[in-house]
């Protein structure tokens, strides 16, 4: 199925994504970061409309949207999540963190939903929330399907006026549906420079690179092919 949906997320997940039909999610969501995003529309032949219009801001406000919100998780299926989100209201109270995290945990349900087994979830967060949102997460896949947090550190930092320290980088959270999760180890070829110093023997008509060692082991004190620690012999098989 190749679509592209246009529209409120969770209007989508609700309305059209099947149960267990999706692979792999990225999200990418605006952060609690008192930031204003613009989204400039086009209309239906596919110019630019005159008007700039704001999709969003980046201020989350406890209003009747998040209050839905809220409710939308308690009343739904995931005990665990209802739980969790009502405990940190309890703690935050009625604010903006706990508007942005309202909103993010109804997703977050849904984006659980629709993954497959074989699935997995990566969210792209920053510092601010993160520790809520993994929290979150935790309860709506499960703290034992919590598989990596991903450092990505920026090129430029942002500056705080010699405050504290510098803000250099965001999280990637990433969470597995099961242990059945699909896992595709990426590799890459070797830098010229490493191969000249660990593989410096190239073969003729080939350009294979190989490297030449003693193999006969002249350690007298260690057997070829074992080795002794604490008095047990290991025989390599």
């Amino acid at each position: 199925m190749n679509h592209l949906y246009y529209g409120d997320n969770l209007s989508v997940l609700q309305g059209s994504i099947r149960d267990e039909s999706v692979d792999l999610i990225y999200l990418d969501p605006p952060f609690n970061s008192n930031a204003s995003y613009n989204v400039l529309f086009k209309g239906p032949t596919g110019t630019e409309s005159a008007a700039q219009i704001e999709a969003f801001d980046d201020t989350w406000h406890w209003n009747d949207s998040a209050e839905e919100a809220f409710g939308d998780v308690m009343r739904g299926g995931n005990a665990a999540a209802s739980t969790m989100l009502r405990a940190i209201r309890q703690f935050l109270g009625d604010n903006d963190m706990m508007a942005y995290l309202a909103m993010m945990a109804v997703r977050l349900v849904e984006l659980h939903r629709v993954l497959k087994p074989t699935g997995s979830l990566y969210l792209h967060c920053d510092p601010t929330a993160s520790h809520y949102l993994k929290i979150l997460l935790d309860a709506v896949f499960g703290a034992g399907n919590f598989t990596n947090e991903v450092i990505w550190q920026r090129t430029n930092t942002k500056s705080h006026a010699f405050t504290r320290f510098p803000s250099t980088h965001d999280v990637i959270l990433y969470y597995r549906k099961s242990n059945e999760a699909a896992w595709h180890t990426q590799y890459l070829p070797h830098s010229d420079s490493y191969k000249k110093s660990h593989y410096g023997n190239i073969e003729e008509g080939t350009g294979r690179h190989y490297t030449l060692g003693d193999v006969t082991n002249p350690n007298p004190n260690r057997p070829n092919l074992t080795y002794e620690w604490m008095g047990v012999t290991k025989v390599w098989r």
